[in-house]
């Protein structure tokens, strides 16, 4: 499928607050950057977002993931790959993603709520509001994942690297 709408273009506001709200939740909570990147492909994986789950895989790479791990978490309740912590993150993402399923049960709440608390769990919930918008986003107006290039490419006599390593955000 094409890109249907440049939704960035047509409604910018609203595209620079989405991403005012990644920057928050990099920049000012205490949400480790493999932890979100886990929630986020978790997410990606369960609205079956190509574009998020390319790029999400690519910034778990970044942050020197084992493949191990970022494949475990397709099947993370059947995998001993995370701590107790990532655990709780994944399945409230689950609840939350899935929020139709089970309303984010007290026992999803209490379960979560034994490892994050007060400001992480709404910073938490936030993160995962924030790719649940992504995902809604890249799968309506058909966003495809395009990996840039980290080749070294050779201009006259000049070797010049494309972006100097640098994984998208969103």
């Amino acid at each position: 499928m094409s890109q249907r709408l440049k939704y960035n273009e047509l409604a910018p506001k609203a595209y620079a607050s989405l991403v005012a709200l990644g920057h928050y939740i990099n920049t000012e909570t205490a949400l480790e950057p493999s932890l979100l990147g886990f929630v986020y492909l978790r997410s990606s994986i369960l609205n079956d977002c190509g574009f998020c789950i390319g790029m999400h895989t690519a910034e778990l790479k970044h942050h020197n993931e084992p493949q191990s791990r970022i494949d475990a978490v397709a099947h993370w309740k059947d995998s001993d790959a995370f701590t107790l912590r990532e655990r709780a993150a994944l399945a409230w993402t689950d609840a939350i993603t899935n929020i139709q399923a089970s309303h984010a049960s007290d026992a999803d709440y209490a379960a979560v709520n034994e490892f994050f608390d007060g400001k992480d769990l709404v910073d938490l919930t936030f993160a995962i509001a924030k790719i649940n918008a992504w995902n809604r986003l890249g799968i309506a107006f058909g966003m495809e994942w395009d990996p840039p290039k980290h080749n070294t490419v050779k201009k006259t006599d000049e070797v010049v690297d494309d972006d100097g390593g640098k994984v998208a955000e969103d």
